[in-house]
């Protein structure tokens, strides 16, 4: 889905905040988990509040690009894989890891990452209905035609009501 999607859903640094405390409370009883795997580059900032939240200090990065222009997804990459340490954990399954990201939208980066993990548990701040199967815990599910626009994104201007932009 690209920003020019009739459906916005701008979410403010504070909002980002409350909803991954939010998925830190549903993820409380999932664990306890040995280490962090945050997809960047969106899974950063989740990955920094749950962390702090469930006292985990092992925290470790896999960096996919799929928006290489912002606007449209393209074919995945891996830049940079997990680190062997992380990969050993649970017998080499991911058991006992927790992967996360800020959304999951179509799913394609969730299932790169769970080949890596089999048994990693996978949470993301939000979720689309394609990618939902491959995320084990998440705080909300917005539809597939709606463009998140999260707060490292955005800047200060003015937002027309909903009503002038609608054509009927």
């Amino acid at each position: 889905m690209s920003p020019t999607s009739p459906k916005a859903f701008p979410v403010s640094w504070d909002q980002f905040h409350r909803d991954c405390r939010a998925l830190a409370w549903r993820l409380a009883s999932a664990g306890p988990f040995e280490a962090i795997v945050c997809i960047t580059r969106g899974g950063l900032v989740p990955a920094a509040i749950v962390a702090r939240e469930l006292d985990v200090r092992l925290i470790e990065s896999v960096c996919i690009a799929s928006y290489h222009d912002y606007k449209n997804q393209g074919e995945l990459q891996v830049l940079k894989d997990i680190a062997p340490a992380i990969k050993a954990l649970g017998d080499r399954t991911g058991k006992g890891v927790l992967v996360i990201d800020d959304l999951t939208d179509t799913g394609k980066t969730a299932k790169i990452v769970r080949d890596m993990l089999p048994n990693a548990h996978f949470a993301a701040v939000y979720a689309k209905p394609a990618g939902r199967p491959l995320i084990d815990t998440f705080v909300t599910e917005v539809s597939q035609d709606t463009w998140i626009y999260f707060p490292w994104d955005m800047g200060l201007a003015y937002q027309a009501p909903i009503r002038e932009g609608s054509a009927g």
